[in-house]
């Protein structure tokens, strides 16, 4: 773990963690600029048109013949995959999230983000949680209770009132109330679910039919340098900030805890932004160009500058469209503890590939849970995840981020390389054990 660095969470009730660059992973699937200077006063340099020749009209000639050819092999490549698709197919139905995105624009237009703004604040709505804390007095005595409040992001994401957000958002909450860009007040409102998995929480502001809602955009095609918003309650004080930046980086791992140390919560496969996320922003979307939902803001560098995080949207919406559709909370999982390879994981421990996801065993134990998803579909130690229905792991996500697109129930296909063999086996997604 490295030392020196803290992190901050989102919400006004602020809570620090430090980087973790362990890469190994529990049974559970919880996860693991050039600068540009400008070019003051300098002209733009003036290039002469060059004297015409036949060879110009010769490169013509030959550029016609080659497109003619192209559009010869054009057609005949079209039919050689529409014959392969006929000849295609599995025997398991493959679980699709087909219709549950709008996709990831990565570039700005002009004037664009005012639209963007526009778009997105009327659904993104203010949390105030009230608490009843401890006081302890000196040497850990009882000093009594007292009451607090706090403040935190979400948005809405059904007409009828589910609201996503973060999980320390509302933690201890005794009462919770929501407050909406247009300044509606809502105080009839239940936690549905959490994720054991993860920092997020699904919220249902009861007896309402006609919200606005944001559209949710899909994290899986995240470029790093593409432009975002992020958008939420800054210092639980200016409703429906706005700042602007980059994606920095994906798959990040951090260990938050609150600002006492205590609680500590591992945070794998985050994405990176330098775009502003503030105590209050917790729960809030990172948007992208097009206004669509990337990740969900959770937590902010202390000790550093321009340095923020995002869980990854994908990994949110198997809960939620279980809840939605099924009126069920439970989170997929497989079953099996993983270390996330990379190009030095790779490296150091010989591995034939620098992505991926190593099934490793323990000291006398085995990685893969006994009667879990991925035993009763023939994973084995030292096998190693490399695509889940044809996604490739690394930088679309990790095992855990992929898996949480999905529902129980739903079976994907795993791509596995095992003693240099590529196999494919289908997993039967169950839900994460609950106490």
């Amino acid at each position: 773990m490295e030392s020196g660095n803290s992190w901050t969470s989102g919400s006004s009730n602020s809570a620090t963690s430090s980087t973790n660059k362990n890469t190994s992973e529990d049974w559970r699937n919880s996860a693991l600029v050039v600068n540009a200077s400008k070019n003051v006063g300098s002209a733009a340099p003036t290039v002469a048109p060059g004297a015409r020749s036949n060879a110009g009209t010769i490169a013509v000639i030959i550029s016609v013949f080659a497109l003619f050819l192209g559009g010869i092999g054009l057609v005949l490549g079209l039919a050689a995959v529409a014959r392969s698709g006929e000849q295609s197919g599995e025997q398991t139905q493959i679980a699709s999230t087909a219709g549950y995105y709008s996709g990831n624009s990565v570039e700005f237009e002009q004037t664009s983000v005012a639209n963007i703004v526009s778009k997105v604040t009327p659904a993104v709505v203010s949390i105030i949680t009230s608490s009843t804390q401890t006081s302890h007095g000196f040497w850990g005595y009882y000093g009594g209770t007292y009451s607090s409040q706090s403040a935190g992001t979400g948005m809405i994401v059904t007409k009828d009132g589910y609201v996503m957000t973060n999980k320390h958002v509302v933690n201890g909450a005794n009462s919770i109330e929501i407050v909406t860009d247009s300044g509606d007040t809502y105080d009839d409102v239940t936690i549905v679910a959490t994720d054991p998995l993860n920092d997020v929480a699904y919220l249902k502001i009861n007896n309402v039919d006609d919200l606005p809602t944001v559209s949710l955009g899909d994290s899986k095609s995240i470029a790093v340098g593409q432009p975002v918003l992020a958008i939420g309650n800054a210092l639980g004080a200016y409703q429906n900030s706005v700042t602007q930046g980059i994606i920095g980086g994906t798959g990040r791992s951090i260990a938050a805890s609150d600002s006492d140390g205590r609680d500590v919560e591992q945070l794998t496969d985050l994405l990176q932004t330098d775009a502003a996320i503030n105590p209050g922003n917790s729960g809030g979307p990172l948007v992208n160009a097009n206004g669509d939902v990337i990740g969900i803001n959770t937590a902010v560098s202390e000790d550093a500058q321009g340095i923020g995080f995002a869980i990854p949207i994908s990994a949110t919406l198997g809960m939620l469209h279980n809840i939605i559709e099924n009126n069920n909370t439970g989170r997929a999982y497989i079953g099996v503890s993983y270390t996330t390879i990379t190009p030095e994981v790779a490296k150091g421990n010989n591995l034939p590939v620098t992505h991926g996801a190593y099934i490793g065993g323990g000291r006398g134990s085995s990685s893969v849970v006994a009667g879990g998803p991925a035993a009763q579909a023939g994973v084995l130690d030292g096998d190693i995840i490399t695509k889940i229905n044809d996604v490739e792991l690394g930088p679309a996500g990790s095992v855990a981020t992929l898996v949480g697109e999905y529902k129980p129930g739903d079976t994907l296909k795993f791509t596995i390389l095992r003693n240099g063999q590529e196999i494919n086996l289908n997993i039967t997604l169950a839900a994460y054990p609950t106490e």
